[in-house]
Formats: structure tokens, C-alpha cells, sequence
């Protein structure tokens, strides 16, 4: 298709995502060195599919539980015992045509879909060293396994910014949340994996992809962790408007609400997200 557009003199700029590029710059340098690529992501991720297509030999592992049966895999596996098997049962759809677990794990290089967990790439990665140091020894580690960080700091950023809005709202010398706000496509990759760190920690959360999900009638459209999109769901409830005596008076409450949004998500789609929080707590304050 480059040549075609060549001969036809098309200029042709080049908007791929520079950490997208590292990786597949990693993983180059993986085959270079006749390495298998252990690649931390989504296998049916077009970002994932778009690195596979850049390896000869490799094998996805979507989380530390499924790094875990690769790793358990080259400690523990003979020929013969049946363990092969069940590992391309498990990834038949997650590795490269000709992956042979007993040919293919002695040398192993690490790369990742740049929107996942940077804490869980970097704990798979200490799980892969460790196993391949305990299966060839320190000494040839090197010759075993290699690593490069291609996590995506604009994710990583984000990352970083729900964790602290999580430990603010458990700290007890901190105001608490009423809820999360998470901005960004409903299939968006990194998007998702914010809605998944409050998710995890037990802190309200919703993840809307426009502003149009608030509704003045006080309901929200969201997408739940496990993908599911809720058409209507009650929003904003009386706890986060008001505080009430024992004598049962009413006084208004500051709204507290901690916003993110997915790495390409338009800054004007996160205020005008806000925008209508803001009308719709200041419409049900007026309603005594």
C-alpha cells in the first residue's frame, strides 16, 4: 500500500502514537535477538493486534494470573507431562500459530499495550526476571529475558491521579468523595481501566462517554466494570445534597466529585460533564 501511495506521489504524514512505536520497536529487538514476546495485553485489542502483527513468535497474558501459568509453565513443565497442552488450551487464541511452549519460553522478552496497569506490567515483569533467573540462573539472566517500559505516560498520569483520589477519600483526615466521574469512550481501553482502580477500592464510580449521560431528570447512562452500559440509573441522592440534624434540619452539603478521563477524551467533554453536575446539584439544593 506505501509503494502504491509513493508511486502516486501522496504525501504521507505519519500520526502513529510515538509510545505505540516504542513498542513495537521492543519487540523488534526482541525477534533481533530471538526472543519470544510476552506481551501484556488484550489479545483482541487493536493495539495488541497491531503489535502482534509485528512479532514472529509471542504469547499474550491479559493479567498477573495468567503471567503466573506461563511462569509456572518454564519452572515446572517436561516434555511428555501434558502441561503443554494445557497452556495452548488456555492461550490457543493468544499466541502466535507455531508457538511451542517448550521451544518458545526459554527466551522471553517483555512488552505491553501501552493503556494497561503500569504496577501490574512492572509486577509481571519482577515475576518473569525472577522465574527465568531461577530457571537458568543470574549469570544468564541477560541471555533470557529482557524488559523495556513502554507504558504510556499519559495513561500512566491518570493512573497515578485516581490512586491518589481513592487514598483521599479512605484517608479519614480527608473529606470524602461522593463519587468518581470518569470521562472517556466506552471502548476505550484506558478509559476502562480507570473505572476499574475505584471499582477495586470500593469508591463510587461512573464511567459516562459524553456529557449527554447526565440527565436533568437526576438519572445517569454508564458503563459498569464489567462493560455493561446502564441506560438510567439514579444519579444524585439526598446524602450528597444535604446533611441533616437530629432535629431533621436540612442544610446544604458541598458536592464533592473526583474527575478523570481517558487519555484522548476532549478537555471540553470533561466541563461540559461538569457543567451539568453543577446545574443539576444546583436544581435539586432549590427543591426543599
Amino acid at each position: 500500500e506505501m509503494k502504491e501511495l509513493d508511486s502516486k506521489k501522496v504525501k504521507v504524514v505519519d500520526t502513529t502514537c510515538p509510545w505505540v512505536a516504542k513498542v513495537w520497536s521492543t519487540v523488534h529487538t526482541h525477534q533481533v535477538r530471538g526472543l519470544t514476546s510476552v506481551i501484556h495485553g488484550k489479545y483482541a485489542h487493536e493495539e495488541t493486534m497491531a503489535t502482534k502483527s509485528m512479532c514472529e513468535t509471542y504469547i499474550c497474558v491479559k493479567n498477573e494470573e495468567e503471567a503466573k501459568l506461563v511462569a509456572d509453565f518454564i519452572l515446572t513443565a517436561e516434555e511428555g507431562d501434558g502441561k503443554a497442552e494445557e497452556l495452548m488450551t488456555k492461550f490457543s487464541k493468544a499466541c502466535s500459530t507455531h508457538f511451542n511452549p517448550h521451544k518458545h519460553l526459554k527466551k522471553i522478552g517483555l512488552a505491553n499495550q501501552t493503556t494497561m496497569y503500569k504496577k501490574e506490567t512492572r509486577a509481571i515483569g519482577q515475576l518473569l526476571q525472577k522465574t527465568m533467573m531461577t530457571k537458568f540462573g543470574p549469570d544468564l539472566l541477560n541471555d533470557h529475558y529482557y524488559e523495556f517500559d513502554t507504558i504510556c505516560d499519559a495513561t500512566q498520569v491518570r493512573q497515578d491521579a485516581v490512586d491518589e483520589l481513592c487514598a483521599m477519600h479512605e484517608d479519614p483526615e480527608q473529606p470524602n468523595l461522593d463519587f468518581i466521574l470518569v470521562v472517556g469512550g466506552f471502548d476505550s481501553s484506558n478509559t476502562a481501566h480507570l473505572l476499574e482502580i475505584p471499582q477495586m477500592r470500593g469508591v463510587k464510580s461512573y464511567h459516562i462517554n459524553t456529557a449527554d449521560c447526565i440527565q436533568a431528570d437526576n438519572t445517569i447512562q454508564h458503563r459498569t466494570v464489567d462493560g455493561e452500559v446502564v441506560e438510567s440509573e439514579a444519579f444524585l441522592d439526598e446524602a450528597m445534597i444535604w446533611d441533616t440534624s437530629d432535629d431533621g434540619a436540612r442544610s446544604k452539603k458541598k458536592l464533592r466529585v473526583g474527575v478523570t478521563s481517558g487519555a484522548s477524551t476532549p478537555d471540553k467533554e470533561v466541563q461540559d460533564a461538569l457543567g451539568q453536575i453543577m446545574m443539576l446539584n444546583e436544581m435539586l439544593s432549590g427543591q426543599k
